[in-house]
């Protein structure tokens, strides 16, 4: 879902954009996103491709890829935050998919919870995959 502008409170909107920057400095504390930035671009073109197949169901609203678990999965869920924003980015500013004020509250919402449910949710199911966000050079789980 793509919040638009206009639609959070300004106090809210601010609030999530702190959110957002600062768990951005987390992932990227956390992460090493410079060793991994090919893969971040490569997976976030392609991402980006997936979510605009759109398909439409009932209630006046579209069904589309998000990504967010492939990219935690193949990357780890610090990284995949990045390859995220950066997608989300470009629909904001090139497709008007959400708004600009509202850009933190979509990356928390597409960015941060998913990628970090899903890859929990790999964790579970996969228990003897890599340690939490650590991805390897070859793009998966070490």
């Amino acid at each position: 879902m793509h919040i638009p502008d206009g639609y959070l409170d300004p106090i809210l909107a601010g609030v999530t954009w702190a959110v957002m920057l600062a768990f951005g400095y987390y992932a990227y504390r956390r992460s090493e996103l410079l060793k991994y930035m090919e893969l971040v671009i490569s997976l976030a073109a392609a991402i980006f491709v997936a979510q605009m197949l759109s398909w439409p169901i009932p209630g006046g609203t579209s069904l589309h890829f998000v990504g967010a678990a492939l990219a935690a999965i193949l990357l780890g869920p610090f990284v995949a935050f990045f390859v995220l924003l950066l997608v989300l980015l470009v629909q904001t500013l090139v497709f008007h998919d959400g708004g600009i004020t509202t850009l933190g509250a979509n990356v928390i919402n597409m960015g941060v919870v998913a990628p970090l449910v899903g890859y929990a949710v790999y964790k579970v199911l996969n228990p003897a995959s890599a340690s939490f966000g650590r991805p390897s050079p070859r793009g998966g789980p070490a």
